[in-house]
């Protein structure tokens, strides 16, 4: 891999590490247009690097007590389900539909980042999102209606998953926070579980269809790996807000590129 390529790599794992999502929208821009993968190709490989690479973060935030296991459960099931499904009609799909769906989410998650939200935790146990709120027991039960709430939201976001390649991350956290009522840090560590699980998902999906270069994917996830430890120790240590408004103008940057470049 070139020197740009590695710079890329290092870079999706840091997004990971630092957010808890976003790390496909960097790794398949970087294998279509630096290692001059085929789009389909490219899609089922990112999502392979980051289904490591979360998976190791996400260990990591649950040994530090950063993941709900029964949202994580019953979110990532239902995922799971979904991406396989997107990833069989991702098959079959034009990928100039698919690139453009790409760059609108691209698109999305910098509207998502750039637009302020306020969380706050009022003493009647209630966390308000931008005007939403959700009890913070109302997850205790697998039969609750917030769970099936959770699994539907599971199952629309597993679909994009494996459709256009992202983890959707992104959608996944505000969703916890919303649905579920857990702190951001904890919902960044359950959406780093979902994430893995729905990301495998959608890479056995494509396994068949195209082909697979996994040295390639091999080298890069290694790279990606070492990125997210770097990202994980750095959230403690600079300005979430500053770097998710870099972040945001860097999603519309690339996202009109693979327009222009791939699309219109």
């Amino acid at each position: 891999m070139g020197l740009s390529a590695i710079l890329a790599g290092l870079a999706t794992g840091m997004v990971l590490g630092l957010f808890g999502s976003g790390g496909s929208i960097i790794a398949l821009p970087a294998l279509m247009y630096l290692l001059h993968v085929e789009p389909k190709s490219a899609i089922a490989m990112s999502l392979g690097v980051v289904g490591v690479t979360a998976t190791l973060s996400a260990i990591d935030h649950w040994r530090r007590g950063n993941v709900e296991v029964r949202v994580a459960l019953v979110f990532g099931l239902f995922g799971v389900a979904g991406t396989f499904a997107g990833a069989r009609l991702g098959l079959m799909t034009p990928v100039v539909i698919q690139l453009g769906l790409f760059a609108l989410v691209m698109y999305a998650a910098a509207w998502r980042m750039l637009k302020p939200v306020k969380v706050t935790a009022p003493a009647s146990g209630v966390v308000s999102v931008g005007g939403g709120a959700a009890a913070l027991g109302g997850c205790r039960d697998f039969l609750s209606p917030c769970m099936g709430h959770i699994a539907l939201h599971g199952i629309g976001v597993g679909v994009l998953t494996g459709l256009v390649g992202v983890g959707g991350g992104f959608l996944i956290v505000p969703a916890l926070v919303l649905l579920s009522g857990i702190p951001m840090k904890q919902a960044v560590g359950t959406s780093l579980a979902i994430v893995a699980a729905k990301s495998y998902a959608g890479f056995v999906g494509y396994m068949g269809g195209v082909p697979i270069d996994y040295a390639l994917m091999g080298a890069f996830t290694v790279v990606t790996v070492l990125g997210s430890f770097a990202g994980t120790h750095l959230a403690g240590h600079i300005s979430q807000a500053g770097l998710k408004r870099a972040f945001a103008w860097f999603l519309v940057c690339v996202a009109t590129y693979i327009l222009f470049k791939s699309v219109l």
